[in-house]
């Protein structure tokens, strides 16, 4: 093991080993710990740095080839590694570390998907989303190697496809989510994807029926063969609830005599219980269902005596036959609140009905009124009155 000032002529004509020896050391005088292994079976020579543990064990940390680091840079980067080694940490452990880092596709199906299906209601449209794109694009990179440049490429590489801005976000917040709790679970130190940016384009699609429009559906809903999906529909237009909420309503969450319906957190949207007043239209369609006494929930498939799972295809058959081949079944939901918002109720009586958490999400609907704005605005003039002429 010669011991020796190395400089960056001896690293570039490195002696071979000495007959019998399959390797050798040659420690340099300057950075204690230092040394270059030169093998039998190469010529070209490693740094090391070697070093002793918390525990006093001597270990050895590998700092690149000859032909590849500079000797300066070698003794900078043993510098380092020393006072980082005084301060109390471990490069062994580092390396260790960053070798138990999974890749995405290991993250996301060992680790992510489990905690989603129990934190997260649309953990399937992640689960969707990493099979159809994520997982292709990503899933064999570790997650410190899922940098900035590249998924801002695969942002942008979407919308090229066809997908709308707003989809293509929901794939860029998934992968920062996903990040997110890897920083958070101590898996990784930062998340690269934090400042990439979004193209929040307005995607929101509100579609209000006149009166003649609303008069043709609810003579499609009262008459259509398919009561049970009819009457969800009616429900939905008379309540003002979102279509998982309905679709999952059991007798039990519903007092007809309090006229209140009770959403249960499972069910609600913001996972916080939500109590819904019954008007006289949606305490007739629970008149009219005829489940009370035979099923638990409320909207069941006559053939399955379940919930319904999708009610898509019956519904695009109703809006069809009403003349409104692009009116959603969450469009019921908006024309709830319109009617709201048109006979005077004020914004705040409507966020309490729909369950908003945030107020800002139903001044959406400040516009609906124009007149009832204007009747605000001239109750000041009432008071104001004219100034007399004398």
């Amino acid at each position: 093991m010669p011991i020796l000032q190395l400089t960056q002529a001896k690293v570039n004509d490195l002696p071979g080993c000495p007959v019998g020896k399959a390797r050798i050391e040659l420690c340099d005088t300057a950075v204690k710990g230092l040394y270059v292994e030169v093998r039998v079976t190469s010529t070209i020579g490693t740094y090391y740095l070697r070093y002793k543990d918390i525990d006093g064990k001597t270990c050895h940390r590998k700092l690149g080839s000859t032909m590849e680091v500079q000797l300066v840079d070698a003794k900078e980067r043993a510098l380092q590694l020393k006072a980082e080694i005084r301060m109390g940490k471990d490069p062994k452990e580092e390396t260790l570390k960053r070798k138990a880092i999974p890749i995405f596709s290991e993250f996301f199906e060992v680790t992510y998907l489990p905690h989603a299906k129990q934190h997260k209601r649309t953990w399937s449209n992640d689960e969707q989303m990493y099979k159809t794109h994520l997982k292709g694009e990503f899933g064999h990179l570790k997650l410190t190697a899922i940098k900035r440049e590249a998924v801002q490429k695969f942002h942008s590489g979407l919308k090229q496809q066809g997908l709308t801005g707003s989809t293509c976000d929901h794939y860029l917040k998934l992968m920062r989510h996903c990040l997110n709790l890897a920083v958070d679970w101590d898996i990784i130190e930062s998340n690269q994807l934090a400042r990439v940016k979004l193209f929040r384009e307005c995607n929101q699609i509100e579609r209000y029926m006149n009166d003649v429009e609303l008069a043709g559906l609810l003579k499609v809903l009262h008459t259509d063969e398919n009561r049970s999906v009819s009457n969800l529909a009616l429900f939905l237009l008379a309540t003002g609830a979102r279509n998982n909420e309905a679709r999952q309503a059991k007798w039990d969450d519903i007092d007809v005599e309090s006229r209140l319906w009770q959403i249960p957190a499972v069910n609600s949207k913001s996972k916080k219980v939500r109590n819904v007043p019954l008007n006289d239209a949606a305490l007739d369609v629970l008149a009219k269902v005829n489940t009370q006494d035979e099923f638990e929930y409320v909207f069941v498939n006559p053939k399955t005596g379940k919930p319904y799972a999708c009610v898509k295809k019956t519904w695009h058959r109703l809006r069809a036959a009403a003349g409104l081949p692009k009116l959603r079944l969450h469009d019921l939901r908006h024309q709830y609140a319109s009617m709201l918002v048109n006979v005077g109720r004020s914004l705040y009586e409507v966020q309490q009905i729909l369950g908003h958490s945030d107020p800002k999400v139903t001044t959406r609907y400040a516009h609906l009124a124009p007149s009832t704005l204007q009747h605000a605005a001239n109750s000041v003039s009432l008071r104001l009155g004219r100034p007399s002429i004398t």
